[in-house]
């Protein structure tokens, strides 16, 4: 009887291996297509930030090309009350009159840059401050308090949004 068993054994063998092969087969498939499934997953994910990537620099230049277009808008006022008040002088022979219309002019002006951020930089009079003054010349100062300080202004410094977008050019004493 012991062959027969010997027999019934290897076929369980035979029988085991080839249930270890098509289960290895079937494994190796599955892994095959879950790669296959992590490829596809991979290159969408790249085309989605390739196209992120073309749309965040397109937005960016139409920024760029449009950042200024509320402030040149609010600007138009002004323009159009330059060209009333043009007209309006040659026109006009009252200097008062002509005086007080371009007075009004400049203080919209000076209104919508103010609305916008800009803030002129008080220099005159104040200490010499190398980070929002350029020194165009150096004078002897009239008095001796005078000395180290902002005797004149020969362009204003600016502030947007209180950063400094331009120094101002003084004469210092000294």
């Amino acid at each position: 009887m012991q062959p027969t068993e010997d027999i019934n054994d290897s076929n369980i063998n035979v029988n085991a291996d080839a249930e270890n092969a098509s289960g290895s087969d079937n494994a190796v498939e599955k892994l095959q297509q879950e790669l296959e499934e992590q490829k596809d997953k991979y290159l969408r994910l790249f085309a989605e930030f390739d196209n992120f990537k073309r749309r965040s620099a397109k937005e960016r230049i139409e920024l760029s090309q449009t950042a200024g277009k509320e402030v040149i808008k609010d600007l138009l006022d002004v323009v159009d009350d330059s060209e009333r008040a043009e007209k309006q002088i040659q026109a006009s022979a009252d200097l008062a009159q002509i005086k007080e219309g371009i007075q009004l002019v400049f203080n919209k002006l000076r209104n919508v840059l103010q609305s916008k951020g800009l803030k002129a930089m008080e220099s005159v009079h104040t200490d010499f401050d190398v980070e929002k003054h350029e020194a165009i010349t150096e004078i002897p100062a009239p008095t001796e308090e005078l000395k180290g300080k902002v005797l004149d202004e020969v362009q204003k410094g600016y502030y947007l949004n209180d950063k400094i977008i331009r120094f101002a050019k003084v004469v210092v004493g000294k």
